[in-house]
């Protein structure tokens, strides 16, 4: 592993997912080939433009087998590592293997096919779940220690200390990014789809899990991939781990009101009751993003401005399928 910035194609694990599609398409802006790589268990084909043999191509494989998505590795210069479950409820319900299959080791056996296809660069997006329930506010990414409470944490967790070995041993260069909440367009899960099919089911009722003063930074997904792209062009350290996130938060209960109001404003808003929405969520989140902003980014919108443009975008979706 030689480390050496070279030309050649992208890889994008998870690349037809919501985060993983806009980055795709970033990448092909930018003039990159793209190597895409889902199982498309979450992501979906319509989400990229039609792939080509000469810009972007999609291999539909599991990341635990290699022998898969082998060959899609092969004189790549980069990774960029998003597959994942992406629904920490999902993993809470079903317990610790699935982020331990999904996320680790699925993983795991990609750093060793990147070690093995000498891919000298890995970004991996991690979460603010990492940081467990901080005390401190904003929270910054040297904040200790790290004490995650849902299984999908942990396993982020333990992938970004695989990649650092990785990167020390091997001599990777790693990017770890660790989102905030990203919403926009092509969400499966989240506070914003689960309104929204709430409000589809029972229309006069939205039933909001916690009693709705959790608050917690929102970035648009685009803002995200920006935020991405310059850190990895800008930060060069052999680890590099970086916050992503609005520069503020906002709360459920703002959040259910808005939804509501653009259906209508006639439904009722009826709270659980609680601190936490369900075991392993963590109310309070808002990251420090100063590291990121010396580097020359900051995001376009804050959180209430992504939620309000992302309303809108599912209002404006909704209304074309009827």
């Amino acid at each position: 592993m030689t480390g050496t910035p070279r030309t050649g194609p992208v890889v994008v694990t998870g690349g037809a997912g919501a985060v993983g599609s806009v980055l795709v398409r970033a990448l092909l802006a930018d003039g990159a080939s793209v190597r895409v790589i889902d199982n498309l268990s979450a992501g979906r084909r319509e989400h990229l433009p039609p792939a080509d043999t000469q810009r972007l191509s999609l291999t539909v494989a599991d990341l635990k087998r290699p022998r898969e998505y082998s060959t899609a590795l092969k004189g790549a210069t980069s990774i960029w590592h998003l597959a994942a479950n992406t629904d920490i409820r999902k993993a809470g319900r079903a317990g610790p293997r699935l982020d331990f299959e999904e996320g680790v080791i699925a993983s795991l056996r990609l750093l060793d096919e990147a070690r093995r296809r000498d891919v000298p660069l890995v970004r991996f997006s991690s979460s603010s779940v990492v940081y467990g329930l901080p005390t401190v506010f904003p929270t910054p990414e040297d904040y200790g220690p790290l004490a995650p409470e849902s299984f999908y944490g942990a396993g982020k967790l333990a992938v970004e200390g695989f990649l650092s070995a990785y990167a020390h041993n091997y001599g990777f260069t790693a990017h770890i990014f660790r989102f905030a909440n990203i919403i926009g367009p092509g969400m499966t899960h989240g506070v914003l789809y689960d309104f929204f099919a709430k409000l589809e089911a029972t229309p006069d009722r939205l039933e909001v899990l916690g009693d709705g003063r959790q608050s917690k930074s929102y970035l648009r997904t685009e803002d995200c991939v920006e935020g991405m792209l310059l850190a990895a062009e800008r930060a060069r350290a052999p680890v590099n781990v970086l916050n992503l996130g609005a520069p503020d938060r906002i709360s459920v209960r703002e959040i259910a009101e808005k939804v509501v109001a653009a259906h209508g404003g006639r439904a009722r808003i009826e709270y659980t009751g609680g601190p936490r929405g369900w075991v392993g969520d963590v109310p309070q989140q808002w990251l420090a993003i100063d590291r990121i902003r010396a580097l020359g980014w900051s995001p376009r919108h804050s959180s209430a401005e992504a939620v309000d443009r992302t309303i809108a975008e599912m209002v404006a979706s909704r209304a074309g399928r009827a």
